[in-house]
């Protein structure tokens, strides 16, 4: 696979990035409590090697996955970026994510932090079913506007919306969201612990009842 690969990346002069679960690693240390087989990891780094490649250092996390049972660590997921893309950006980065549902964390490619505007508000579908919620929306809609231009008005109603939305949600959901954050922190402080050595099956057990709590 990774020959083909190769030839396909040599045969383009263009600015790559290939991402995402290569499920090989580069070296034992990118692999915790699994098999670490050596010729798997010549394969791809010799494939990295030969294709002009860059391995984006990996910042927030030193693995990016994590089995089931808590017990096996491997980086795995990655970017992998051509020289011409290299020189195009300034200071190219990954972070990996903290995990949410799944046993991989999401990794992002970043060059740097860049201001769009204010956060738009998210609706979950649930809210429209729920008592309150079209009384709040109808009322922040019904507020008067004073606006000779009608594109204004609108914006200006959308506007009144997302703020009374916002209010409502966290009334409604403040003292939940605050318990999800406390779950997700524990979990997040055992699985740095876990990269840095061995966890007990005790600790193990109360990280892996933490994460199905958020579940």
């Amino acid at each position: 696979m990774w020959s083909s690969l190769e030839t396909f990346v040599g045969q383009h002069d263009v600015a790559w990035v290939l991402c995402g679960d290569f499920n090989e690693v580069r070296d034992q240390s990118e692999r915790q409590n699994c098999v670490f087989i050596e010729k798997r990891a010549k394969w791809f780094n010799d494939f990295i090697l030969n294709a002009s490649l860059i391995d984006v250092p990996l910042g927030g996390k030193r693995i990016t996955r994590i089995c089931d049972n808590g017990l096996k660590f491997s980086k795995l997921d990655r970017f992998l970026i051509s020289e011409k893309f290299n020189n195009l950006w300034d200071e190219v980065s990954v972070l990996a994510l903290e995990r949410k549902l799944s046993d991989h964390c999401p990794i992002i490619l970043r060059d740097r932090a860049i201001d769009f505007g204010p956060k738009p508000i998210k609706i979950f579908d649930e809210w429209l079913v729920m008592e309150g919620a079209s009384k709040v929306i109808n009322d922040a809609w019904n507020v008067k506007v004073n606006n000779h231009r009608l594109d204004g008005v609108f914006r200006t109603k959308l506007k009144n919306v997302k703020y009374a939305l916002r209010e409502w949600s966290q009334r409604t959901f403040g003292k939940l969201d605050n318990d999800i954050e406390g779950l997700m922190n524990e979990v997040c402080a055992w699985e740095k612990l876990a990269e840095c050595r061995s966890l007990t099956d005790t600790e193990r057990d109360k990280w892996l009842d933490f994460e199905k709590e958020v579940v």
